[in-house]
């Protein structure tokens, strides 16, 4: 049986952008309880880059690199009921996203962390949906499951103008606490304009000189920024780290609670997103784009860190232009 080839970026070998391969592989198919989705957009996550380096999740090569995506349904596999051929959706997919097509556990009794599904944003744009999955899974994980936060209460988000702190400070105001936020000069304007009522230049200005006893900080940057951090939080606050663990004997001593982004997102948590973002309550905000065919340069423009915003492989019209029936190939 002649088997379909599309387009997809895998990598062989640990190591820099370079090893980002642009290959022709076959169509994959969806098995039981699994959709397959054409990919109209993937997001490039830091996790991505650091990944393809051999530092962060081991992967069996070759691999697919990415795991936030937005797309249509194009088939469902055998057992699966509750979506349909033809549907909008977004998510995040384990066997990777920076290709035309993917497949996506929706079995809930296979479900995961790397298999998150829901039904797109009808504000979005693709492009702008896959940059949910992760960045604004993970603030909200942080804030709201693993900080708890109420409203009322006084929270610092460190990052403000990253894939997860934009997501952090628009949620903190819809929850309805006083916001301060961290950014460079650059991204003072945009991330007051997010909802943050007080905006640190941390270029120019300590931010301990501007915000004292919180009862939350979301740290997305580690080092000396989450030592400092930790001292700022009121007896009996929380802080949390995406990025690396606190430090537990200055935590006790100080008398909070802190530790890592534990919850792990499921797809309950991306569907109160995509309702907040449907209601008007938070917009994600797009670096820039990049052809599927330019995935290094997007991993390159990732490693530099301090962007405003996620960036995005606008997959759609590629696959378009390129879907071809034939024996699948290496490249």
């Amino acid at each position: 049986m002649i088997k379909r080839t599309i387009q997809a970026i895998r990598v062989h070998h640990y190591g820099g952008p370079e090893v980002l391969q642009l290959e022709q592989i076959s169509c994959p198919e969806p098995g039981a309880g699994e959709v397959l989705v054409r990919v109209h957009a993937a997001g490039v996550l830091p996790a991505d880059c650091a990944t393809r380096q051999g530092i962060f999740i081991k992967k069996t090569f070759p691999y697919i690199p990415g795991s936030a995506f937005a797309g249509v349904i194009e088939e469902v596999g055998p057992g699966v009921t509750d979506w349909k051929v033809g549907q909008a959706v977004c998510g995040r997919a384990s066997n990777g996203t920076s290709t035309q097509y993917t497949t996506v556990i929706v079995d809930e009794r296979q479900n995961s962390a790397i298999n998150l599904l829901t039904p797109k944003p009808e504000t979005l744009t693709f492009d702008e949906a896959a940059t949910l999955s992760a960045g604004a899974t993970t603030a909200w994980t942080a804030l709201l499951e693993d900080g708890g936060l109420q409203a009322g209460q006084r929270v610092l988000i460190h990052g403000a103008a990253g894939g997860v702190g934009l997501f952090a400070v628009q949620f903190a105001r819809w929850k309805g606490a006083q916001v301060f936020a961290t950014t460079s000069t650059a991204n003072v304007d945009f991330v007051r304009s997010l909802g943050a009522e007080t905006v640190i230049d941390y270029t120019t200005t300590p931010f301990e000189e501007m915000v004292h006893d919180v009862d939350l900080v979301l740290d997305t940057i580690g080092g000396e920024t989450l030592l400092r951090s930790m001292k700022l939080v009121r007896r009996g606050g929380t802080l949390v780290s995406i990025y690396e663990p606190p430090l537990a004997e200055l935590a006790e001593q100080l008398g909070i609670r802190a530790g890592m982004n534990h919850t792990i997102p499921k797809s309950e948590h991306l569907r109160k997103v995509t309702q907040l973002i449907d209601e008007g309550h938070a917009r994600p905000t797009i670096r820039r784009v990049f052809a599927l065919h330019e995935a290094r340069k997007a991993h390159e423009l990732c490693e530099t860190g301090h962007g405003r915003g996620r960036i995005v492989l606008h997959i759609a019209d590629e696959a378009d232009r390129s879907l071809s029936r034939g024996s699948s190939s290496s490249g």
